[in-house]
């Protein structure tokens, strides 16, 4: 896995030239993209999500479109029109924004649920369907979503159908006094993202992510996953648990973070830094656990607290 690992550093040391202090969440973009997922960036606004999305998209020399997500945006502004062409008597499809190798939905949740409906096929079959004709999109294909945790008003909160398409949910955070510092310097004269430069061949990532699925997962971690994954189902505090997409989307990220590492096989520790960013907007805290301090992050810390990595364990 030398090559992917390299591959990968490539990527988040070019992308750590305009993102200060973020390593972590650069990686974790990182796996998404060789997990073929897509990732809801929940943030407040000013801390650098449009331009973690550019600096990737360029890194890879891959296209990248942004769309600012309004209550009056239709589906056909995302995914494309059929307009009459009066020379040749005949309809003509002009592509969306969506046919693209990075796509940022910036705001989503200010879109109407019949808006945030039209990236659900795109997002879960790589493809859209537009007056009975199904198009494939480009390979690479990723979402990056964001959403304004803070404000709430006019806006649609996204339906758990879409929250499970998401591979996962990472929040940048406010950066240290270092850091900011760091950033006042480099944005003395010009965006380092106007300096940005490809560094990998984009094409390279498909042959990657095939290689994620060689990445070996003992037997005993698999066991893990599920256990994990019946205990949210199970858990008094919940009304919703895991649902198997969300137990592949734990799987394959644990075995794209351990190719990001340099290993060819999933550690326990993987599985346990992953869950927080890939179970959390899969499941639903009752509202009388919430009125007593309860939130997802809570409920998943308890529920690896109290889950055993052996089943050994459970028989004692």
């Amino acid at each position: 896995m030398g090559e992917v690992q390299e591959f990968a550093k490539q990527v988040i040391d070019n992308v750590e030239k305009v993102i200060i202090g973020k390593r972590s969440a650069i990686e974790l973009i990182m796996v998404a993209l060789f997990c073929e997922g897509h990732v809801l960036l929940e943030d407040v606004p000013g801390s650098g999500k449009t331009m973690l999305a550019r600096s990737v998209a360029t890194s890879l020399g891959s296209s990248f479109k942004r769309i600012q997500c309004t209550p009056d945006l239709l589906p056909n502004d995302i995914t494309g029109v059929s307009i009459f062409n009066q020379k040749s008597t005949e309809f003509e499809f002009r592509q969306g924004p969506i046919f693209v190798n990075f796509l940022l939905a910036d705001e989503i949740n200010r879109a109407t649920p019949r808006t945030q409906s039209s990236l659900l096929e795109a997002m879960q079959e790589q493809q859209v369907t537009v007056d009975g004709v199904t198009r494939k999109l480009p390979r690479p294909f990723l979402v990056l979503a964001t959403q304004n945790p803070i404000e709430y008003e006019g806006t649609f909160p996204l339906p758990e159908a879409q929250l499970d398409r998401f591979l996962m949910r990472i929040s940048l955070g406010y950066p240290n006094q270092k850091d900011e510092r760091q950033i006042l310097i480099n944005l003395r004269r010009e965006h380092p993202i106007t300096n940005l430069e490809k560094v990998v061949d984009g094409n390279d990532l498909l042959k990657f992510q095939e290689q994620i699925w060689d990445i070996h997962v003992d037997e005993t971690l698999q066991e893990y996953i599920v256990r994990l994954a019946s205990n949210t189902r199970e858990h008094p505090d919940l009304a919703l648990g895991i649902s198997p997409r969300g137990s592949l989307a734990l799987f394959k990220a644990a075995q794209a973070f351990a190719a990001i590492r340099g290993r060819e096989h999933v550690l326990p520790d993987d599985i346990k830094y992953l869950v927080p960013v890939t179970l959390s907007h899969r499941i639903i805290v009752k509202p009388e656990a919430e009125l007593r301090g309860k939130t997802a992050q809570v409920v998943l810390d308890t529920i690896l607290e109290e889950t055993p990595l052996n089943l050994s364990d459970v028989e004692r």
